[in-house]
């Protein structure tokens, strides 16, 4: 048969190895690295920067009082203006124009909601629900398969919690730092992470070791500058506030990573060292789980030590997937190697926990889900009910889907919280949105869930 030569051939046919040669450029070196970085790192302050104030700081966007209304404080337009007009003292939002419509920033949305809850219909939940007494929950976003919208999805469910009226601590745990960029936190070095927290356990643990040493008579560990500076940090040294007033972060960077090769020195000088505490030790000591409701973890796309110590704080695990093949079977894989790390510690301590007659070591999760994210379900509704079907509860029946104003969110460094729907339509925005509340919504019935047990438990132990 006679090839038709009006078909254009592949583009991989024919390439001309000399103008192959022209395009290739000189070979990359080194220093070559250093420079395509500063580049990027040119280019991420503008990205960023775009969403900044006068001042260079970060800014949220106001809120309307049909947004309000609909999304944030559950009375009709009418009522919400009346009872403005009612109370001058309440923030009364400005107009952009001659008789407009009313916009207030998030503080003074907070300010109202902590209102109506005092004064409105005790049926309606205005204020969101924390049983008194209790610590904060603390939720980890892991999964070593990148791309699957893990940090995302943490930094949306922060966002959604803060909106809800929640106090937020948001945790970045990944050296990329990409959680610390989207609420525009700055993070010189590694004193500013999680790091000498870490740090600061361990040193805590040597130099009671280094106690029962010298009682046996042998020589102790000397504590190091690092260490030594470590036990004057605290937790709250670290916080930094957003542009969210309810979002706190302590955030990461690249320099995070070197914990990755420090705490397995540590943990050789120190076998009893339980590192995997550290993280809930530190924030317990601290005070941080009774200043805020809710901390989100966002953890590295690694089953490092980091990750270790986010998923042994965690109550609550919640790990995005996409509805594929390969990001199930990935995920699948993640699953056995936790059980695999966390079985290896159980076994380690309680072999040790047993000849002395000491507590055994149980790790325990009030609740794991899993989240479709991405979600397409015009191509993978056939494959998301298999993977229900094989993964029953631990799967999510919410499936968060990828829309139009997810996708422009992410271009514009922001999430669709941040989003003003006027660059849209109300409609529009009514539908991005909807796929996160939805999210939201579903990881609030964890949240509510487990507190309420604790609350549960805690009755019946004092009834005892």
């Amino acid at each position: 048969m006679k090839a038709d030569s009006a078909t254009p051939l592949p583009p991989y046919f024919g390439i001309d190895p000399d103008a192959a040669l022209a395009a290739l450029g000189p070979a990359t070196t080194t220093a070559d690295f250093g420079q395509i970085a500063r580049a990027c790192a040119a280019g991420r302050d503008d990205l960023a920067g775009r969403g900044l104030n006068e001042s260079g700081q970060r800014q949220l966007r106001l809120f309307s009082t049909w947004e309000i209304t609909r999304y944030l404080i559950p009375v009709a337009q009418a009522h919400f203006r009346r009872v403005l007009k009612q109370n001058p003292d309440l923030p009364q939002g400005l107009s952009e124009t001659e008789g407009g419509a009313k916009w207030f920033t998030l503080d003074e949305v907070l300010r109202l909601r902590a209102f109506f809850a005092a004064e409105g219909s005790k049926a309606k939940p205005y204020a969101p629900w924390r049983p008194q007494g209790l610590p904060a929950k603390m939720l980890a976003v892991a999964n070593f398969k990148g791309g699957v919208g893990k940090t995302s999805t943490c930094a949306h469910l922060a966002m959604s919690a803060a909106l809800d009226g929640y106090r937020v601590l948001v945790i970045d745990l990944d050296s990329q730092g990409s959680m610390t960029s989207i609420f525009g936190g700055r993070v010189e070095d590694e004193w500013q992470t999680v790091f000498p927290l870490l740090a600061r356990h361990y040193a805590t643990h040597l130099r009671a070791d280094n106690q029962r040493r010298l009682d046996r008579g042998d020589a102790p560990i000397p504590l190091d500058d690092t260490l030594t500076e470590a036990l004057t940090i605290k937790a709250g040294d670290l916080v930094q506030k957003t542009h969210w007033p309810n979002i706190d972060l302590i955030g990461a960077q690249l320099n995070l990573y070197w914990a990755e090769f420090q705490i397995p020195v540590w943990r050789m000088q120190a076998r009893g060292w339980k590192l995997w505490d550290a993280l809930t030790t530190v924030l317990a000591e601290d005070g941080v789980l009774e200043e805020y409701d809710l901390i989100f973890l966002d953890t590295p796309p690694a089953l490092g030590y980091l990750t270790i110590n986010g998923l042994a704080a965690a109550d609550i695990l919640l790990v995005p997937m996409g509805a594929s093949f390969l990001e199930f079977d990935s995920t699948g894989r993640f699953f056995d190697m936790l059980h695999s790390t966390f079985r290896s510690i159980e076994e380690g301590e309680n072999m040790a926990a047993r000849a002395l007659g000491r507590p055994e070591v149980n790790f325990q999760w009030d609740a794991v889900r899993a989240l479709i994210t991405r979600y397409d379900g015009n191509q993978q509704a056939e494959l998301a009910a298999l993977m229900q079907g094989w993964m029953g509860r631990t799967l999510s029946p919410q499936r968060q889907d990828f829309t139009a104003l997810i996708g422009q969110a992410g271009e514009q460094v922001r999430g669709i919280y941040e989003a003003d729907y006027r660059d849209f339509n109300r409609e529009t925005y009514a539908r991005g949105r909807e796929t996160f509340d939805e999210t939201w919504a579903a990881v609030k019935a964890l949240v509510l869930g487990s507190w309420r047990r604790d609350e549960k438990d805690a009755s019946q132990e004092a009834a005892q």
